[in-house]
């Protein structure tokens, strides 16, 4: 039902914007720098392998992933995954990937507390998002048939469970700014990449990454907020 209120499309629409600009500026920026090639001439394995071998880190693994730019680090396996064009490409593109997802793997090694803050909020937001939502949805209800303030406090109570992903995502932003740092620093000291024009490259996609991030934030406010107007609605009717 909220899909279809045309106050939900007005509350979404920014973040729909945002969304789409950020894929458009994604696909359009890997699509450039993934056909320029690294002066290394490394792949993005054998990359990730040197760059691993020079920081120390022999206990993470390189893998292969599914799919295009489905390249992650998994903390919980000490595992590096590289999509083909990643793992098998090298482009700038690829140099670039590749030092941001060895980027989660420092700061994993580290300890740094974003990251282990947002590791932590996994279990709660895959249960909570889901709870929040049926929760708010079961007050609804209950206040259109019963009028309670039960339905009130249950709907309010499925807002702050549906608010742990929106923390989520706040947590999500500092890790991979992060993280996107850490590459740049990795390609200039590494020699990885060695023209200016490549370094430049590498930026340009570490910047357009980044934006997504900041899209889905920024979505998942305004889907936040927009169930806080509905149940807080709810109480004023109530009153």
């Amino acid at each position: 039902m909220f899909f279809w209120d045309p106050t939900y499309i007005l509350f979404m629409l920014p973040g729909i914007v945002l969304t789409l600009l950020a894929q458009l500026w994604v696909n359009s920026t890997y699509s450039r720098w993934s056909q320029v090639a690294s002066s290394s001439g490394l792949t993005g394995a054998q990359a990730a392998d040197r760059l691993l071998g020079q920081m120390g880190m022999q206990g993470v693994s390189v893998e292969p992933a599914q799919g295009r730019l489905g390249d992650h680090y998994d903390p919980r396996t000490k595992t590096l995954r590289l999509s083909p064009a990643v793992g098998n490409g090298q482009s700038v593109a690829a140099m670039a990937i590749t030092a941001h997802e060895i980027g989660h793997a420092q700061q994993d090694a580290e300890g740094y507390a974003p990251m282990r803050l947002r590791t932590s909020l996994v279990p709660a937001v895959n249960i909570g998002s889901t709870l929040g939502i049926w929760m708010i949805f079961g007050g609804l209800l209950l206040q259109s048939f019963l009028g309670s303030q039960l339905a009130v406090q249950i709907a309010w109570l499925g807002v702050v469970f549906f608010s742990g992903g929106a923390l989520f995502a706040l947590a999500t932003l500092p890790v991979e700014l992060d993280a996107s740092r850490r590459a740049r620093q990795l390609l200039q000291r590494s020699g990885l990449l060695i023209a200016r024009r490549e370094q430049d490259g590498a930026s340009s996609v570490l910047r357009a990454a980044a934006f997504t991030y900041i899209a889905g934030l920024a979505t998942a406010i305004l889907q936040l907020l927009y169930f806080i107007s509905i149940v807080g609605g709810m109480g004023r009717r109530r009153s």
